[in-house]
């Protein structure tokens, strides 16, 4: 009986261990599983964060790290007894710093925005629209070697700029132009005195691009709206835009009636 109590005991002990052991792997489980839990709502909450960052957001931390990189190089310049400025400068080109010059004189031209006359508006609004275009140099030079009666892909290969109708052989004689290349070069350099009208048929991008540009300005005025400076602003009784235009309706059609009370409340005499 005593060999058959000690197995028992033996057993049980056995079936203890292995539940300390399965409860201990329990344990493990349930912590690897807390730390993956609390892992993936870190990365869902940092995924969520970038999804809120706008393109605006994005600009603006840009630009504070340019910021911080352009104030981080003045210190260290600083601290090596240098001129930043004259370091920068040597970045740049001489066509670079022509480029920048016109540009900002171009700038400063059309920095006046008043309103002159119909011909400088007219001027300011065809220089803005040529900023626009982007010529097909392809098309161009394909024209221009039909004009001058050059081989196909020449102009383009070369980047010629040359605009003489007529060309010179070898031996220094010069090519009379045939009657087809004096009728392109008549289509291709039009005056006032040309007969030459309603010829051309503009591509679809053509046409497109035409009918972009016109939807832009359409929406561009239907947006636009200045503050008129000779306007009387007077007491000021609105606390926004809509409903300064909101009093001033009113005002239109009530003043007339209104005008004795608030000069009252205004004296102090009102009842």
């Amino acid at each position: 009986m005593s060999s058959l109590d000690g197995g028992e005991e033996k057993a049980a002990e056995e079936v203890a261990m292995t539940m300390d052991e399965r409860k201990a792997k329990m344990e493990q489980l349930r912590a690897k599983m807390r730390s993956s839990t609390k892992a993936n709502r870190a990365s869902l909450i940092e995924e969520s964060t970038k999804a809120k960052m706008t393109v605006r957001d994005a600009a603006r931390l840009e630009r504070q790290r340019k910021l911080a990189e352009m104030l981080r190089t003045q210190a260290e310049a600083e601290d090596r007894g240098e001129d930043v400025e004259r370091q920068k400068n040597w970045e740049w080109t001489i066509e670079e710093n022509d480029n920048w010059e016109k540009k900002k004189a171009r700038k400063a031209r059309r920095a006046d925005y008043e309103f002159h006359d119909d011909a400088h508006a007219a001027r300011r609004r065809y220089k803005k629209d040529l900023d626009l275009i982007k010529p097909d140099l392809v098309a161009y030079s394909r024209q221009k070697e039909v004009v001058l009666g050059l081989a196909p892909g020449s102009l383009a290969k070369s980047g010629s700029s040359s605009s003489a109708l007529t060309t010179f052989d070898p031996s220094g004689g010069q090519v009379v132009p045939t009657a087809e290349q004096r009728m392109a070069a008549e289509s291709f350099y039009r005056d006032a005195n040309t007969l030459l009208y309603a010829d051309n048929k503009p591509t679809e991008d053509a046409i497109d691009r035409v009918v972009g540009k016109i939807n832009r300005d359409i929406d561009k005025k239907g947006k636009f709206s200045r503050k008129r400076l000779n306007e009387d602003e007077g007491d000021i009784t609105y606390i926004n835009e809509r409903n300064r235009v909101f009093n001033k309706k009113i005002a239109r059609y009530y003043d007339k009636y209104t005008s004795e009370i608030r000069a009252s409340f205004e004296r102090g005499t009102a009842l």
